[in-house]
């Protein structure tokens, strides 16, 4: 009898939260930013909700929460309540980076503290150089960059542009002076005044400046682009080397499987839409919108392991 019951109690248990995820969301959604308000990540998640909150029948509300290189608002978005009404929309910086980086101040587990969503798409790199410099593709640069030794220098404005930047020294073997910056509308204004001479500038921020012709591209950093269709790859000339920036949503872990299903299709309908698709694309967004959660999570494991390996290789001691 006793079995019949429980049987009973666990049945009504089920349908009562199969109809809770049926009826979700109930109410508005935050999506957490773990970047300053106009960042490339704040833009991209502003556009995305706009459209979820269509598709969802709630708002879905952007809430910055920015610093620490995007520690804050990720360890936010890792501990808040599993239940589908916070969530995160993070980067391949805070996520696969920042562990690796920043050992001493990270409190979060980019495996085991979330349960990703999807990759919404990502920001391709470019490297760009000051127009006086007189180069025109990465080999040029390696010829110059070897006839004036530590006479050049490499700005960066990121851990990823830092990281980038070290790289591509060890592997065009090349020697230039690195130059920090706290931020890229900076580092972009001292390149194109000539204060640098090189840069890794995301698509986001350098897109306008490339097309308007005020710094010059030489090699998009991953794979080729339609956003810039015409400009070769730096893997064509250094095999191996591919940098790329990735944006994806993730729930807290323990987050209902069902609210996982449901957020991850409804985002794929709103990424496929011409009108969200030209918006992001209008910022230097590549969209993805394709991956199943299992698939981000891959994602997520291979870039933790790719970075830690190139941050030891560059010889960047962690913080």
């Amino acid at each position: 009898m006793l079995s019949i019951w429980r049987l009973g109690a666990a049945l009504l248990c089920s349908l009562f939260m199969a109809r809770a995820y049926a009826s979700y969301p109930e109410k508005p959604i935050t999506l957490i930013v773990p970047f300053a308000a106009g960042s490339a990540t704040d833009s991209v998640a502003r556009i995305v909700a706009d459209g979820l909150s269509k598709k969802l029948g709630q708002p879905v509300i952007v809430q910055t929460k920015a610093g620490a290189v995007g520690q804050i608002g990720t360890e936010y978005g890792a501990r808040a309540a599993p239940d589908g009404y916070t969530i995160l929309m993070s980067t391949s910086g805070a996520l696969a980076i920042n562990p690796a980086l920043y050992k001493s101040t990270v409190r979060y587990d980019p495996i085991k503290d979330f349960d990703p969503i999807i990759m919404v798409g990502e920001v391709p790199f470019a490297l760009v150089v000051n127009n006086k410099l007189p180069v025109s593709s990465i080999q040029d640069l390696r010829v110059y960059a070897n006839k004036h030794p530590n006479r050049l220098s490499f700005a960066y404005a990121s851990p990823t542009s830092q990281i980038s930047s070290a790289i591509f020294m060890q592997m065009a073997d090349i020697h230039v002076i690195s130059v920090a910056y706290k931020s890229s509308p900076q580092a972009v204004l001292d390149l194109i005044a000539g204060e640098t001479q090189l840069y890794f500038i995301d698509y986001g921020t350098g897109l306008s400046h490339i097309k308007d012709g005020s710094i010059k591209a030489l090699a998009v950093a991953g794979k080729k682009t339609s956003l810039l269709p015409s400009l070769p790859a730096i893997s064509d000339t250094l095999p191996g080397f591919s940098i790329t920036s990735w944006n994806g949503i993730l729930a807290p872990h323990g987050t209902p499987a069902d609210i996982i299903t449901k957020l991850n299709y409804s985002i794929k309908q709103v990424l496929a839409d011409p009108g969200i698709k030209s918006k992001l694309v209008a910022i230097g967004f590549e969209i993805d919108g394709t991956t199943s959660p299992e698939q981000f999570k891959n994602i997520i494991k291979t870039d933790v392991k790719k970075w830690a390996q190139w941050i030891k290789q560059a010889g960047i001691k962690p913080h």
